[in-house]
Order: C-alpha cells, then structure tokens, then sequence
C-alpha cells in the first residue's frame, strides 16, 4: 500500500476508464465534453485535452461541465508529472467553482461535485509530489470539515483514509441493521484476519470480484480469513431510482443472492454511516485487518486474485 493519494499508473488508468462506463441507478451521464477529454487522454494527447477543455470554457464559461472537463485535463497533466500545470489547472476549479457556489448549493446538479473533488485530489497530490504529506492532509481535512454532508464528503473522507487508515486500528463498523443472518459482533473477529468488501447492489465491479471472493474466502477460512460485506442503501431499484427503504432492501438482498451466495460472508451490515467512516466512494473498496484489529490495506477498486491473495497470505501468515 503506497502513501500517495493515487499513485502515477493508478491515475493513468483512471483517466483511462473512470466515468467511460453507460450511467446507471441515477448517475449522471457523461457530459460530451468531457467524454471528449477523456478521449483524448486514452490516446496520449494531453495537448488535445487541454486544447479541448479550454476552448469549451472559453465558449461557454465556468460551466460545471467546463469545470469538470477541465479537472480531467488536470489529472492529464498530473499523469504527465507537469506538476505546475496541474496545481495551476486545479487552482482555476476551484476558484471558479467558488464562484458559482456563491449562489447555488453545491449539490443542486452532479458535475460541480465532481469537478471541485478532482481539483482537491490534483492539488492534495501535487503537495505529494513536492513531499509536503501533512499539507496535502490538511487541505483535505479543512475540505472535509467544509463539505462533510455533501457529496463530496465520502469522496474526501476516502483520500484521507488512503493517506492515514494504514496502520491504525480499524474503524468503528455499526451493525444495527443487516442482509441476511445477524453478524457476529466485531469482539468475535479477535485474532482472524478480516476483509471488508465494502459493496453496492448496483456495481458491476463489486459482482466482478464475487467469484475472487469465494475462491479466496472457500480456502483461506480455515487458517482464519473472515469476509465482512458492508453495503447501504442508495434509494435505488431496478425500476425504481426513488425506492423507499422498504422496497429497497428486499431487493438488495435478491442481488447479494443472486451475485454473492458462494462468498463465506460472515456478515452483511447496512448502514450509510460505515460508507462515511471508511470514506467509500468507490465500490468495491477493500480493506484488509490483521490479526491485531489494525488496517493494513485501503484499496478503492477492483484488486486481481493475484494481488488480493498476496495481501490476504502475508497476513495469514505473519
């Protein structure tokens, strides 16, 4: 596990992939813009994304869908290790972003969100690159206090932890309600190793790792791997992106049956509040506890059999 907000190759793939996937269950689509961008930097062409952003924003302003065009031109930039060029770009976000915010909520539509989360994580990561750590956690900290109760804060909530949760006990996991069986209560992990696969009923992704999953946790078992699923509610159905709670967990539960039946799931917990405290806006996000309840690994995203394997053993076996 690296210290750094999001390491060179990380991003690189990232520009590549992130946001490229149809919208579902409600997420906004891609504006055309920035698929545009995006395009560009799949290619290589950092020259043609930022030609591509800046020309949008000086046609059409500091729209969001500007902002947010831009801020993937920043992460080219930060990708391209053009750090200066990078700080600069997400020094333009936020102050226009500011600007708008001065008249609107900050959720009041989806990109403005996401374009002003970027330019936190393109600065935070250029204070990396510079080594100034405890300055990149102090901006995202004085973020996080600013924007705790809106969409950005589990956003922030994450880079925080990918910089701080290693090697630090594990956060509290609240249990008051659940898919399936009743959990254990935490004090039974004492002395396992326990993988958090923090999931959403919606995610491609999280399905992907199901059959990763399964092997691992069939065979590890015995020598004292214990999987925990947390998940929560998003007020979204197959044919309902307004489901009332009632409506929603049943449905939750049908896809858990469908998607993870041969994982040896110990528990299921479902509460919003453990998503906040591990800072998960990105499902899966996988987190690996030791023996001695202390995290060892915060990965957001998909992990190989190879490499979730590797993390699972050494801990198996130190």
């Amino acid at each position: 596990m690296t210290d750094r907000l999001l390491p060179a190759a990380a991003l690189a793939c990232a520009i590549m992939v992130a946001q490229s996937i149809p919208p579902t269950y409600g997420q906004p689509p891609t504006p055309p813009i920035v698929a545009r961008v995006q395009l560009a930097l799949k290619g290589g062409d950092l020259s043609l994304a930022e030609d591509l952003a800046g020309q949008y924003r000086r046609l059409n302003g500091y729209t969001p869908e500007a902002l947010l065009a831009l801020g993937w031109a920043a992460r080219g930039e930060l990708a391209a290790r053009e750090v200066d060029k990078a700080n600069n770009t997400a020094l333009e976000i936020l102050q226009n972003a500011q600007l708008s915010l001065a008249t609107r909520p900050i959720d009041a539509e989806p990109y403005l969100p996401l374009a002003l989360g970027t330019a936190y994580e393109v600065q935070a990561e250029v204070l990396f690159v510079k080594g100034q750590r405890a300055a990149a956690l102090q901006l995202m900290e004085k973020a996080l206090v600013k924007w705790r109760d809106s969409s950005l804060g589990d956003r922030l909530q994450k880079n925080i932890n990918l910089m701080t949760l290693q090697g630090r006990p594990m956060p509290l996991l609240h249990e008051t309600e659940w898919i399936g069986k009743k959990p254990a209560a935490p004090s039974a992990w004492h002395g396992k190793v326990v993988l958090l696969f923090f999931w959403a009923h919606w995610c491609a992704d999280c399905k992907a790792e199901a059959p990763i999953l399964a092997r691992l946790g069939t065979e590890l078992k015995a020598q004292g791997l214990v999987i925990v699923a947390p998940t929560r509610r998003y007020g979204y159905t197959a044919d309902d992106d307004h489901a009332a709670a009632g409506k929603e967990t049943p449905f939750i539960t049908k896809v858990f049956e469908t998607y993870y039946a041969q994982v040896p799931i110990e528990g299921i917990p479902l509460d919003k509040g453990n998503f906040q405290r591990f800072g998960v806006s990105t499902t899966p996000t996988i987190v690996l506890v030791d023996r001695h309840g202390i995290v060892r690994l915060y990965h957001p995203g998909l992990m190989t059999e190879e490499e979730l394997r590797g993390a699972i053993e050494a801990l198996l076996h130190a």
